[in-house]
């Protein structure tokens, strides 16, 4: 045992932790992975003299930076420690977070000269505040009140650091009643009662009422339709248009009524009627309504939603000599993406123009996405795969694994603290090049961390590594289960793929789970279903009971929509309950069709994303050659 061994055990002797003395130390990384717990544990205890000797011995340790963040930031008092440190450690993730704290610390004891010399831009709105109001605070008055002003445009509430120099605002000349009206329009928007009525006693007496009258109609929009609502100002116009949206969104008809009543009469200039128009253009299309083309057509500068939905409104109509026409008004940008260049190539067949039509599949079938793998359906042609690996030299990958950012990830990983290991990751890869990210990516999925090598060639803007893009984690228990239910499991894999990118762990923001997203109480369901003991939400984590449930749950609705794909798709993202709101009426579609006029920019995707992956998988899996015709009948309605 040498001498940096016996006094580590000394102190663990004397620090009551033996337990962790007993450790059998392989390389240099493991007996300091140990000193760094032990201190971790010293200045949780309070007990500095130990935690400064402890730490002193690891200023090699990929985790030291960590550890001198967590002493610092229990203290901010140190300021020739915490200046030390941001300049010693300005490129580590801890800089950031520890000037974070600091600057709070400054603000808080009013060191103002010092804020705005150790402030830097980042995402911290009570920051940003506070940086202004240092400014005014040591005499620079101009630009404090406009970036106040630049500030006061949203709809939510400002954090309370922001009070002073929004007072500063409030104060000054430059607050207008317009300026009021404009963020009070914005806290509508966003529903926010606290700030509308801050916002609304701001304003004089007869704008107070103006403001009642607002909210009334914004909480009861059919109000527009009164004859006592007389629109004779730009201010009462822009009040009828928040109500006219408000109540498209709940009774169309009603609203296209009221606008055929009232726009004869009211005070409406050219942009309230495009306004008007592009309300009711879309709110119509979204409920597939063949009268949307006209009203978007009436747009006259329109937007890249008005454009594309005016696209979905001749497709839905199936009007193909309106869809040549919407496609020719898209950006010259948009026409060059393999969405718009496929529904202009099967415009141009459906209006008697073939040869142009197959000629432009023919080159979008190269492509490797749902569009043009429906291309080269179209004219019968084989898929393009393009699966061209990241191609490494000798060294690489270990010369990246071995930079202290990265070392610093691995050992996070082995102290199984998965969180901060994939925040550092993330830290770390925005400091790289697009090659480097390449690398990065292939190291990611060399530690089995397929979600974060997928997320990761995504930021080099690589797509044409198919095994590390599309991994085939999981195969035993996606076949297996695929097997049982009667699917491809191709299927399932694309399914998974789209829900988690094959991230077992992975949890949405409304609670759904694990490799196939299932939220806890359709897992209770179909565990019932299954006979299957109902343990707790977390047993969705479990790769085998989260597959088996997903397969199981995704069969259903096939059953439900009589083994239709993509309807069935489209019901395990958006819910059953829309698919058939959907549906609810007498047209058959073609299925490209309906997909692309889903109302849902989400499931949309979703729905296009989970066909292609099939594909994909399909190609991965060498199975049988399955086709996207094959699993796209015609959309029946219901």
């Amino acid at each position: 045992m040498n001498l940096m061994q016996i006094k580590r055990q000394l102190t663990c002797l004397l620090l009551g932790m033996s337990f962790l003395c007993n450790v059998a130390f392989s390389s240099e990384f493991d007996q300091q992975r140990q000193d760094f717990l032990l201190a971790e544990k010293m200045l949780a205890q309070g007990k500095s003299p130990e935690f400064l000797s402890l730490s002193s011995q690891l200023v090699t340790y990929p985790l030291y930076p960590y550890l001198q963040y967590q002493w610092l930031k229990t203290d901010l008092s140190q300021t020739e420690r915490i200046k030390g440190f941001l300049v010693n450690h300005k490129d580590t993730r801890y800089a950031g977070m520890l000037r974070n704290q600091w600057l709070s610390y400054l603000a808080d004891n009013q060191r103002w000269e010092e804020f705005v010399q150790f402030y830097q831009t980042s995402d911290s709105v009570a920051h940003e505040c506070q940086y202004y109001w240092a400014s005014y605070r040591l005499g620079h008055r101009q630009q404090p009140l406009a970036e106040a002003i630049r500030l006061w445009f949203t709809g939510d509430s400002l954090v309370n650091e922001c009070n002073d120099l929004m007072s500063l605002l409030l104060l000054s000349p430059l607050l207008t009643p317009e300026l009021i009206w404009q963020r009070f329009e914005l806290a509508l928007k966003n529903n926010n009662k606290p700030l509308i009525n801050s916002l609304k006693y701001l304003l004089d007496d007869s704008n107070r009422k103006v403001a009642d009258l607002w909210l009334q109609i914004h909480k009861k929009p059919i109000m527009i339709e009164y004859d006592q609502f007389v629109v004779d100002s730009d201010l009462h116009a822009r009040i009828f248009i928040d109500g006219l949206q408000r109540l498209a969104q709940s009774d169309l008809e009603s609203a296209i009524l009221v606008w055929d009543n009232k726009k004869s009469l009211g005070h409406f200039n050219k942009q309230h009627v495009q306004q008007v128009e592009k309300i009711l253009g879309l709110a119509l299309a979204h409920a597939r309504d063949d009268r949307a083309f006209d009203h978007l057509t009436q747009v006259l500068e329109p937007d890249a939603e008005v454009r594309e939905w005016k696209v979905r409104s001749a497709l839905y109509a199936l009007d193909w000599q309106q869809v040549s026409q919407a496609v020719a008004g898209l950006s010259a940008e948009e026409k060059q993406t393999p969405q718009w260049q496929y529904w202009q190539a099967r415009a141009l067949i459906e209006t008697g123009q073939v040869e142009q039509g197959q000629a432009q599949y023919q080159t979008l079938s190269a492509d490797r996405s749902y569009y043009g793998f429906m291309a080269a359906d179209a004219i019968n042609k084989p898929y393009a795969f393009s699966d061209h690996p990241v191609n490494l030299q000798d060294n690489e990958l270990t010369a990246l694994a071995e930079q202290f950012d990265f070392q610093a990830i691995h050992e996070f990983i082995e102290l199984k603290r998965d969180s901060e290991a994939k925040r550092q990751w993330w830290f770390s890869i925005n400091k790289l090049s697009k090659a480097q990210r390449k690398i990065a990516a292939k190291l990611a999925q060399q530690w089995q961390w397929h979600q974060i090598a997928i997320m990761t060639l995504v930021k080099a803007d690589y797509w044409d590594d198919l095994a590390l893009r599309f991994p085939l984690q999981y195969t035993n228990q996606i076949q297996s289960n695929a097997f049982n239910m009667n699917l491809e499991p191709a299927i399932i894999f694309g399914l998974v793929r789209q829900e988690s990118m094959l991230d077992p762990k992975a949890m949405s923001a409304a609670g759904a789970r694990g490799l196939m997203q299932i939220m806890p109480e359709t897992g209770k369901e179909i565990a019932g279903q299954l006979n299957a003991p109902w343990q707790s939400a977390d047993s969705l984590f479990v790769p085998e009971i989260n597959i088996r449930f997903g397969a199981f749950y995704f069969k259903h609705l096939l059953k439900q929509f009589n083994g239709h794909f993509a309807l069935a798709t489209a019901a395990y993202n958006a819910g059953p309950g829309r698919v058939t709101k959907w549906l609810s009426n007498d047209r058959m579609l073609p299925t490209d069709v309906w997909i692309e006029t889903i109302p849902f920019k989400e499931t949309r995707k979703y729905v296009s994303s989970v066909l292609a992956y099939t594909i994909i998988y399909q190609e991965r899996l060498q199975g049988k050659a399955l086709k996207l015709r094959e699993l796209l009948p015609e959309v029946h309605q219901q």
